[in-house]
């Protein structure tokens, strides 16, 4: 075998650990290791989806070695699933990391209000209503938004005969009000299983708003044509939120999950 020169063996190997630092880090290498208790990551999901929507999210979370809860969104209301959120969160021991996406951002403004645990709030393209603020007025200052007419209501009758409707989106125009940057067969799943959510809870006020008092992160998505651009950017402001935006649909935990998992470890190693 031919001789290799100390020199030329230190080129190489000087080589290949620029190529090791230069390579691109992932959404948890990214970040520094936790030194404090590791919080609990709460990704709470909106309309039209379920939780596992979150799934390369908290799979990537949980390798990183956190504990991760991604729990259903009843969709029934906003006075209801705040609260069933709030019994979840109650159930939790030590700190936690409250992340919610579309109409989950407003069951997590709500939920989060006085609980001394929850350390960041992460909303993901998400509803952020203030005290006194009804849903669908909030909703209404989209001029980005496509989402009503594309919304199909489902009439119900309860066994009490109370009457209601579920809200879903038109299959036809799921991927280009809710998913666009997503695979034509992907979307076309996500439509088939999407969860109607009820449409009372777009006529539901908002009685807290955590953001006001709990520390928080906000991902824009500059393609969402559900909840809009333009709405987003208004609501971070408001909060003054720590703001990132990126090039998605509605739908960014799915299409950019790198990215939203980032947002979410900079925010607990910013308050943990």
């Amino acid at each position: 075998m031919p001789r290799i020169s100390r020199r030329r063996s230190t080129i190489t190997a000087l080589t290949l650990a620029t190529a090791l630092t230069c390579a691109p880090l992932s959404a948890a290498a990214a970040h520094p290791a936790h030194t404090g208790p590791k919080p609990t990551i709460v990704l709470e999901h909106g309309a039209f989806a379920d939780a596992s929507g979150w799934n390369t999210v908290a799979t990537t979370l949980q390798a990183a070695g956190y504990t991760v809860i991604a729990p259903a969104n009843p969709l029934r209301g906003l006075p209801q699933d705040a609260a069933r959120l709030n019994s979840l969160l109650a159930s939790i021991d030590g700190p936690i990391v409250l992340v919610g996406h579309s109409y989950g951002g407003a069951v997590i403004t709500q939920a989060a209000a006085g609980n001394p645990h929850i350390t960041a709030l992460v909303y993901i393209a998400a509803l952020m209503p203030d005290t006194g603020e009804n849903l669908g007025a909030l909703a209404a200052r989209s001029t980005d938004s496509q989402l009503t007419p594309a919304l199909r209501p489902l009439p119900y009758t309860d066994p009490d005969g109370t009457q209601g409707a579920e809200l879903s989106i038109d299959p036809a125009q799921f991927r280009t009000v809710f998913a666009a940057d997503l695979p034509t067969t992907q979307t076309r799943l996500l439509a088939a299983e999407q969860r109607p959510i009820d449409a009372s809870a777009f006529t539901a006020t908002a009685t807290a708003a955590a953001w006001r008092t709990i520390p928080t992160w906000a991902l824009i998505a500059k393609q969402d044509k559900t909840l809009g651009t333009d709405l987003e950017r208004f609501e971070a402001q408001r909060a003054s939120a720590h703001t990132v935006e990126i090039n998605s649909s509605h739908a960014a935990m799915i299409s950019h999950p790198t990215a939203v998992t980032s947002l979410i470890l900079t925010a607990v190693h910013a308050t943990n």
